[in-house]
C-alpha cells in the first residue's frame, strides 16, 4: 500500500544537460556510491551525534532502494570530515581507486535547536557537483531533511526521485485484532489509525496521499471507511450487503469498490465522499479487488466468471473486458504499476501462493517469487521500482517484505507483534 507525496525541487540549470543512468535492469548493476559521516559544523555534542546518526540514515535509505551499493566506510583513503566537504576539499582520485562512481558529503550545524543540513552529490569521475542544498529545520524535521535530499540524489542520478516521501499502509494483528497501521517506506515511525477492536482490512491510498480509505467490521458487517489522514475525519460508506476492496483512481477524488446492495458482488464508482457514481461489472459471480492503470482508463479485477477466480482487464469508456491470466486455477491480488503497463498479482501453485507479474501488452507472466512460503498482497511502490507483499517465509506467520521489481532484495520491512 504504498503511496507518494512529493516535494519536487527544482533541477538546476547548469546539469540540465546530464546524463541519467540508462540500465534496463538497475538491480543487476548496482551504483556505487559513498557516504562518509557527516561533518559536524558547530562545536556542540548534538551537532556530533547528529552527523554520524544521520549519515547512516542516509546511507540506509539509498540502499533501501536497491540502485545502490554503499561504499565500505572502512575503505576510504580520505575522511571528509577531516579534510572538507567542498567540491574543492575533494581528491576525486582517492574516491575512484575504492571504485565509487558517486560521493555525498554532508555537513551539519546546531545552534539553540535550530538544526542547518548542508549535502553535495559529486561524479567522481567527472569531478563535478551534481547538486548541492542547504536545509534549516527544527530537530524533528532532520530524517524529513536527510530524505528529501535522498530524493535529490536519485533524480540526479536515475530520472525520478524515488519513493522516499511514500507511506505504507498495512495491517497488524498485535493487540489481537486486525488493525490499520501506516509507516515509512522502510518501516520506520510505525503509527496506528484505527482503534476499534475489531477487524480492519484491504487499506488503500488516494493518489494524493491524503485519504486512506478500507474495510471495517466495526458495526458488525463489512463497511467502507474514508479517513482525511490530515484532520482525521472519517467518513464511513454502508450499503446493504457488501462493501470491500476499495481502490483509488488515479488523480481523482474517486474510488471503486465491490458492493452487493443489488444482489450479485459487482464493481462500483464512488465518490471520496460516499456517493454511487455507477456501476462497473455487469455479471454472474463475484467481482472483486479493482486496480487501475496509471492514466485511470482501464481497470484490472478478480472474477470467478470463469468457474475459478481469475484476472480480467475492463476498458473504462467502452466497458469492454477481456481475460488477462490463464495459467493456474487462482489468480488473485491484481496491482498495477503506477508508472507502466505490468500487474503484480498472486497466483495459487500447488496449494501455495506466489507472486508473479503479467505484461498488459504482451501478456509475458515472470515469477518473482517461488519455495519461500505464501507471498501475498503485493503492491507497487510509486516509482514503479519495489513491491511490497506478504510472506509467511519466516516462521509461517505473515509478515511484510520489500522487494525489487524484478523479485531480487526481497528483506523483510519491520517488526512488530502479532
Amino acid at each position: 500500500m504504498f503511496a507518494a507525496v512529493f516535494l519536487l525541487m527544482p533541477v538546476s540549470a547548469c546539469f540540465a544537460q546530464y546524463d541519467y543512468i540508462k540500465i534496463s535492469n538497475p538491480f543487476l548493476h548496482k551504483i556505487p556510491i559513498a557516504v562518509p559521516m557527516f561533518k559536524p559544523l558547530s562545536e556542540s555534542q548534538v551537532a556530533r551525534e547528529t552527523a554520524d546518526r544521520y549519515a547512516v540514515v542516509m546511507s540506509d535509505a539509498l540502499e533501501f532502494t536497491r540502485y545502490f551499493t554503499l561504499i565500505d566506510r572502512d575503505a576510504f583513503i580520505e575522511r571528509p570530515r577531516q579534510t572538507g566537504i567542498t567540491l574543492h576539499d575533494i581528491n576525486f582520485k582517492n574516491w575512484r581507486d575504492i571504485g565509487a562512481e558517486y560521493l555525498v558529503t554532508g555537513g551539519v550545524s546546531v545552534v539553540k535547536g535550530v538544526v542547518e543540513m548542508e549535502f553535495r552529490l559529486f561524479d567522481v569521475f567527472k569531478g563535478q557537483m551534481l547538486a548541492g542544498k542547504r536545509y534549516r529545520g527544527q530537530m524533528k524535521d532532520r530524517r524529513r531533511i536527510v530524505l528529501r535530499f535522498c530524493g535529490e540524489i536519485m533524480e540526479k542520478i536515475t530520472g525520478n526521485r524515488g519513493c522516499f516521501q511514500s507511506k505504507i499502509a498495512f495491517v497488524s494483528s498485535g493487540d489481537g485484532s486486525k488493525e490499520i497501521y501506516i509507516c515509512d517506506f522502510d518501516g520506520h515511525n510505525p503509527v496506528r489509525i484505527t482503534e476499534n477492536k475489531s477487524i480492519n482490512l484491504s487499506p488503500a491510498w488516494s493518489s494524493d496521499g491524503r485519504t486512506l480509505a478500507w474495510t471495517s467490521y466495526k458495526r458488525g458487517r463489512p463497511d467502507l471507511y474514508i479517513m482525511n489522514l490530515l484532520d482525521r475525519h472519517v467518513t464511513r460508506f454502508s450499503m446493504k450487503g457488501v462493501n470491500i476492496s476499495p481502490a483509488w483512481v488515479p488523480g481523482k477524488f474517486m474510488l471503486a469498490a465491490t458492493l452487493s446492495f443489488e444482489g450479485d458482488q459487482e464493481i462500483y464508482l464512488i465518490t471520496g465522499s460516499g456517493k454511487v457514481v455507477r456501476r462497473l461489472t455487469r455479471s454472474w459471480g463475484i467481482d472483486v479487488s479493482p486496480s487501475f492503470s496509471p492514466d485511470g482508463k482501464r481497470m484490472a479485477f478478480v472474477s470467478n466468471r470463469s468457474g475459478t477466480p481469475q484476472i480480467y482487464l475492463m476498458y473504462l469508456d467502452t466497458g469492454r473486458t477481456e481475460r488477462l491470466t490463464f495459467e493456474g486455477r487462482y489468480n488473485t491480488n491484481p496491482s498495477w504499476n503506477p508508472v507502466d503497463d505490468r500487474i503484480a498479482y498472486c497466483a495459487m501453485e500447488n496449494g501455495v501462493f506466489n507472486i508473479k507479474v503479467i505484461d498488459v501488452a504482451t501478456r509475458k507472466t515472470v515469477s518473482l517469487t517461488a519455495g519461500q512460503g505464501d507471498n501475498e498482497s503485493p503492491c507497487w511502490s510509486p516509482d514503479g521500482s519495489l513491491i511490497v507483499f506478504s510472506s509467511t517465509r519466516d516462521g509461517g506467520v505473515p509478515r511484510i517484505y520489500v522487494m525489487s521489481a524484478v523479485g531480487t532484495d526481497a528483506k523483510r520491512l519491520l517488526v512488530l507483534p502479532g
